[in-house]
């Protein structure tokens, strides 16, 4: 398949990881930034196969993780209260304060997993005696399908539809992780799906004013190893740019269709992020003219923002201040099966990539 399995080549992949030792001098560390990436990493071994100069910290690159539970326990509420809540499969799982939507299933609410947010403007036209919420959680990838949802619910005139939303931004959240005091990143790869969506000028900022190279990178073998590649010869050279690796998907001013449906539904705001705490302007929020699509607004749920686990080191491993095998707590009491944070339960949590892949982490 085309821009697919060319970039599963594992002698190509290799041209690059050898052109990582040649040029490699110091030790770097380098944050990938999405949990795809952080998957494709652990998946196909490039952890072991990295010279040990350069470190790879994972990121807090996965929407499902940083949900913080006061928008579960809301799911939660809202599906006691008899409100049929539509969600996509990766967060039905993810532990709220006392229990997940699964478990809220369980109780007898009802929770249907779609693919799609448009299938629950469906559900919502199938059922006009029902309230039909969707948990639209995502990085700005995810935004516009939302905001599509929205606009056909408004223009069917259907009253029993809305979101609880969830979006949260990538560029926000590195700054965030640039100014804490502990913050030891070299450079980043940026989220290849995301910039597809929402270009790159938004990083040229973050890496002229903290002075980060940053390389827009994809999510094969190959992307990732060219991508770490472009990052550690920057650094090498004490350029700081803005690259892009991902060009045969991405363009520097992203999808500008997508981002028109984007602004005309969202609006920027402020964000609570799990395991980090409040980051300003790092969400979106539906704009005022559509707040009868808003479940907060619509059903005036609240739930006080509650701690992870005791003992949970989600959010270090977040901030990518610690690694999964770290935690006192993985693979033992915490497996995908019985999670106690996020990381270790979504398909793109660092602790998740970490269990099924345990052979190819230990040097990272």
């Amino acid at each position: 398949m085309k821009y697919l399995e060319e970039y599963r080549n594992r002698e190509a992949t290799e041209v690059f990881l050898k052109k990582i030792s040649e040029t490699v001098t110091r030790p770097w560390k380098i944050m990938e930034i999405c949990g795809g990436q952080t998957h494709g990493l652990v998946r196909n071994g490039i952890l072991e196969l990295l010279p040990q100069e350069v470190q790879m910290i994972h990121g807090p690159g996965c929407p499902v993780c940083v949900t913080p539970k006061s928008l579960i326990d809301m799911a939660v509420q809202l599906m006691e209260q008899g409100v049929i809540m539509c969600s996509f499969g990766d967060m039905v799982r993810v532990p709220g304060t006392s229990k997940s939507l699964l478990q809220a299933k369980a109780d007898g609410g009802d929770l249907r997993i779609l693919y799609s947010p448009i299938e629950a403007v469906t559900v919502a036209r199938e059922n006009p005696d029902r309230e039909v919420v969707f948990f639209a959680v995502g990085f700005e990838t995810t935004a516009p399908a939302n905001a599509l949802s929205v606009l056909h619910a408004k223009k069917e005139g259907l009253t029993n539809f809305s979101l609880l939303v969830s979006h949260v931004l990538v560029p926000p959240a590195m700054e965030a992780i640039l100014e804490d005091e502990f913050c030891a990143i070299d450079a980043f790869l940026g989220a290849g799906h995301v910039c597809a969506i929402m270009g790159m000028e938004a990083y040229f900022p973050i890496a002229e004013r903290y002075k980060v190279p940053i390389v827009v990178t994809g999510f094969e073998p190959l992307d990732l190893a060219e991508g770490i590649y472009m990052a550690v010869k920057q650094l090498e050279e004490k350029r700081v740019e803005v690259e892009n690796q991902y060009s045969r998907v991405v363009k520097r001013e992203g999808n500008t269709a997508a981002i028109k449906v984007i602004e005309e539904v969202f609006e920027i705001s402020q964000r609570e992020w799990r395991g980090i705490g409040p980051i300003p302007d790092s969400g979106f929020r539906l704009k005022e003219a559509y707040a009868d699509f808003d479940a907060e607004r619509k059903f005036q749920v609240r739930s006080n923002t509650s701690e992870q686990a005791s003992g949970c080191i989600a959010g270090e491993i977040l901030k990518g201040l610690k690694k999964p095998h770290e935690c006192k707590f993985f693979g033992k009491e915490c497996t995908p099966a019985q999670p106690l944070g996020a990381p270790m339960v979504s398909s793109e949590g660092a602790c998740a990539a970490y269990y099924h892949f345990s052979g190819n982490l230990i040097k990272n």
